[in-house]
């Protein structure tokens, strides 16, 4: 597996043009001169791969798309290129010090990872190229445009964000999947010993996601964010073993659950459910007297 930290390593394998700063590259994609297939790879940066009427040779079944590919740092390329030589597009690769120093111009997006492949649909593909053409009038002038270049970089990511929300809302089956498949997770999480309290990141983990990109599926179909998701789940469970429960105290319940400390689960009950967890033992009780 090959690791690539600057954009000069990474473009000279690729067959690729050399960039022209060491913090953002922009470009596009020729096919004759790109090698097209290769080893996983990692990189130390973040790209976003813009690729049009792309093709795997290992799935010769399978129509061309046109979609966006991302990257971030660490990830494995996998399983590299593979790719018939006749597509087309553009890329952006952005360092991680240019991402640290403007990241409230990048939201959530480049949280994504590379699991998620965008579909574009024709006029998606057309706006995107637009942009990329200003991106690239910018990038090949004088470093004194770098602030409008980094601002049609906000704009293209600004897009990429829009084109997910739709896509979320025209491919409802594929995300209503994960989310079904995070539900079931939580169960399983439950049915288990523990020894925590559950966290996004987990269950990212479980699904092959990014936890971005989970808490975007989630809050689009659910209205309630990953965490909000966890919370009220541990509260059912929490309601469950009380009801069902009697012999155990409110200290067994909380480590049953995953609390550390007791008292935690005790002020978190009564913050997510509105009364105590002995209050509403006590409800309960008064419920089956009557």
């Amino acid at each position: 597996m090959k690791i690539f930290k600057d954009f000069k390593s990474y473009n000279q394998s690729m067959g690729m043009e050399l960039p022209l700063d060491n913090d953002i590259d922009v470009g596009y994609y020729d096919p004759p001169k790109i090698i097209l297939s290769s080893e996983p790879v990692v990189v130390d940066f973040y790209r976003i791969s813009i690729k049009i009427k792309y093709k795997r040779k290992s799935t010769p079944d399978v129509d061309p798309v046109s979609a966006v590919f991302f990257n971030t740092p660490d990830l494995i390329i996998e399983p590299g290129w593979d790719a018939e030589p006749t597509y087309t597009g553009m890329y952006l690769q952005l360092s991680k010090k240019i991402i640290d120093e403007n990241r409230f111009l990048f939201k959530t997006y480049l949280d994504y990872g590379q699991h998620e492949a965008l579909y574009l649909t024709d006029d998606e593909v057309e706006e995107v190229t637009a942009v990329f053409k200003l991106m690239i009038k910018y990038y090949e002038s004088e470093i004194k445009h770098f602030g409008v270049l980094l601002s049609y970089v906000n704009v293209l990511v600004s897009l990429v964000e829009a084109f997910y929300k739709r896509q979320f809302s025209t491919n409802p089956k594929q995300y209503n999947r994960v989310v079904t498949d995070f539900q079931q997770s939580l169960i399983d999480y439950y049915n288990k010993p523990v020894k925590q309290l559950p966290n996004v990141q987990y269950f990212a983990d479980k699904l092959g996601l990014t936890a971005n990109y989970l808490g975007d599926i989630l809050k689009h179909f659910t209205k309630k964010s990953a965490l909000e998701n966890i919370h009220e789940f541990v509260i059912k469970r929490a309601k469950e073993l009380l009801e069902q429960n009697k012999e155990m105290n409110t200290t067994e319940i909380a480590y049953e659950l995953g609390f550390e400390y007791p008292n935690y689960f005790s002020k978190f009950f009564k913050k997510l459910a509105g009364f105590s967890p002995k209050d509403y033992r006590l409800q309960l009780t008064q419920k089956l007297q009557h």
